[in-house]
């Protein structure tokens, strides 16, 4: 048994646990185990029932508010087992400071998670609260609701209709995002050749509504991503990168991203793919594997995503990753999702139209073929293909950074896949 994000071990009680219960209690129900050393060694507590009523004791007399928890003893070993629950009431603090988790250290929140926790705990979110600008106009708005819905009017009704303005004639976050100027970051495209030192065009899209930096992101794909071809009398378009793929990803972006961090969405322009880099990890209660199967949607920003709904840039019920996935159903290469806890990284591959892969060496594309169709780890592949361990993940590794392969699941639990979505 190992220390982990939810579980500590303390060989005894001292008032560094109370630090963990912070964050136990404001990130995620967790557990301390009294009576193990931190390599595993269980050792035991002396007199349980009394330890008990002593940790109970610093719980209520140093966090608050006081969280829900529950202490259980373990008559075998006399180990105690204290289980934190996370709470409503956020954020918990110990000596006027919040905790979170990093792994399997206890470390203080900095200011921005600290003003997350406060606005978590009274069930409001960034984008609801007032905005610092004044005399904001929403030209770009007003056109989209006249040509999408046919609003014959725009006036403020229209803006508190949407929750964009309170009883009180504020404009919150989410309509200064939506307005003709605002103080955020925004969009940073760039076209680059052959690699990235070089830059063939660049076009940074700060301070202005997402709705137009949607808009301009659009029409920077058209100009490097689809062409016309004249087909006996027809004149068709032809797409590089499925569109379909590409505006669901910059909606995402824009939707979900952390508008609290001051910095850029990234959209990379390469030969072969594009990369779409949002701000912020996953919204708070949406898990990885969740995320990649679709059909469960988690707003971050509730308000936003509602306008992007009803403008159908976007699809309120979580179907933006199947319906990138959709678009690649045809394509043997097909999009990578990268996520990390502060960024989601989607890369949008060429489409490669040929039934096999043409670009893989003999050694890529021998794993390419044992594995279309089927789910399979790392070890079983490398016995199929009759390659070595290192060998089999190198390739592997390559093969899920070009987008021929997906991969799910983290250590042995890892397993590698072709057209399974």
């Amino acid at each position: 048994m190992k220390e982990q994000k939810n579980l500590e071990f303390k060989e005894s009680v001292t008032n560094t646990f109370l630090k963990t219960v912070s964050a136990f209690a404001n990130y995620g129900t967790g557990r301390i185990k009294f009576g193990i050393r931190d390599n595993g060694d269980i050792v035991g507590i002396s007199d349980p029932e009394k330890t008990c009523l002593d940790i109970e004791n610093r719980i209520n007399d140093s966090i608050n508010p006081v969280p829900q928890y529950t202490l259980s003893i373990n008559e075998k070993n006399s180990v105690i087992t204290l289980e934190v629950e996370e709470g409503l009431n956020k954020p918990y603090l110990y000596k006027s400071k919040a905790y979170r988790r990093n792994d399997t250290a206890t470390i203080e929140v900095d200011r921005l998670d600290l003003t997350r926790l406060i606005l978590e705990g009274q069930s409001s979110s960034f984008e609801e609260l007032p905005s610092k600008m004044e005399d904001l106009h929403f030209t770009d708005l007003e056109k989209k609701l006249k040509s999408v819905l046919h609003l014959e009017t725009f006036s403020k009704d229209t803006l508190k209709t949407l929750e964009l303005l309170d009883n009180r004639d504020n404009i919150n976050i989410a309509g200064e995002l939506l307005a003709d100027k605002n103080s955020f970051s925004g969009t940073d495209i760039v076209r680059f050749g052959d690699s990235i030192s070089i830059m063939l065009d660049r076009e940074i899209h700060e301070h202005e509504s997402v709705l137009l930096q949607y808009d301009e992101a659009v029409n920077m794909y058209r100009k490097y991503y689809q062409y016309d071809e004249i087909k006996s009398i027809t004149r068709e378009t032809v797409s590089l990168i499925p569109e379909d793929a590409f505006r669901e990803a910059v909606a995402n972006a824009l939707v979900h991203r952390a508008w609290d961090i001051s910095s850029d969405i990234k959209i990379g322009m390469y030969p072969e793919k594009i990369e779409i880099i949002s701000p912020g990890g996953l919204p708070k209660g949406v898990t990885e594997e969740e995320y990649l199967r679709g059909g469960i949607s988690v707003l971050r920003n509730r308000i936003l995503g509602n306008i992007f709904f009803r403008l159908n840039l976007i699809e309120r019920f979580g179907t933006g990753i199947r319906r990138i996935n959709e678009a690649y159903h045809d394509s043997e290469k097909k999009p990578v999702f990268d996520i990390s806890e502060n960024s989601i990284r989607i890369s949008l591959p060429v489409v490669n139209t040929d039934n096999i892969p043409n670009t893989l060496t003999e050694d890529e594309n021998k794993i390419y073929r044992l594995l279309k169709g089927y789910s399979m780890a790392s070890s079983e592949i490398a016995e199929r293909a009759a390659f070595g361990k290192t060998k089999t993940v190198k390739i592997l590794k390559k093969l899920v950074e070009d987008g021929y392969v997906r991969s799910n699941g983290n250590g042995r639990g890892r397993k590698y896949s072709v057209d399974l979505y």
